[in-house]
């Protein structure tokens, strides 16, 4: 018999979720079209599936014919982490998706929800670009609702301390960036050029991804 132990140590990980559509060959257009990555499109006489993932993701969304009972659209406040929530925006602007404008919550945590009140929303970024405070919005032809939000460092335990690979070129773009703004700071601070800034930056990067003290 498994112990609780033993059953900690099986990794289990998020790879799929099914999105409920009303036509499945508007929806292929539509995902194509943001740049994700069509994993799969396949189809018998009473079935037929279609996985793409986004830049980046562990997880990729399916859709089809005869795949759920939903009602098409009816899936909302999907995540989609992003490190530059002004960059993930063009991006999508620039082959035509329609994109909310850039909010943060004025009161509570749960603006970000498709169901909030619209007044507890704020225009523009979180104050001091706070990370998780920054978001926005779109759709897909039938509906279903995608929430961008901004994260820049993670909390403390969000992610594994020892791992050192990023998502994807776009993402250690911005953490090199970060590190670049940080590090100019603490030139400042000490008075001249740091000759060490490739290990500082290292140790930075590191210590943001993980959600530890970042280092001045």
């Amino acid at each position: 018999m498994s112990t609780t132990e033993d059953r900690s140590t099986v990794d289990m990980k998020l790879e799929a979720i099914v999105i409920p559509v009303a036509d499945a060959g508007r929806a292929k257009e539509f995902y194509s079209k943001l740049g994700w990555r069509l994993d799969a499109d396949v189809s018998s006489e009473d079935f037929s599936l279609v996985q793409f993932t986004p830049p980046g993701s562990g997880c990729s969304i399916q859709f089809g014919r005869n795949l759920t009972s939903a009602a098409p659209g009816s899936a909302q406040d999907l995540y989609l982490v992003v490190s530059d929530l002004a960059a993930a925006r063009d991006q999508l602007r620039g082959v035509g998706v329609e994109v909310g404008e850039v909010f943060h919550c004025a009161s509570g945590a749960n603006c970000r929800f498709h169901q909030a009140d619209p007044g507890s929303r704020a225009s523009g970024p979180a104050p001091g670009n706070a990370t998780y405070g920054s978001f926005a919005t779109f759709a897909d032809p039938d509906g279903n609702g995608w929430l961008f939000q901004e994260v820049t460092t993670r909390l403390p335990g969000r992610i594994d301390p020892a791992a050192t690979s990023f998502a994807s070129a776009s993402d250690l773009a911005g953490a090199l960036r970060r590190a670049e703004a940080a590090h100019g700071e603490h030139e400042k601070r000490i008075g001249h050029a740091d000759a060490d800034w490739p290990d500082w930056y290292a140790e930075y990067m590191l210590a943001e991804r993980a959600g530890k003290e970042l280092p001045t």
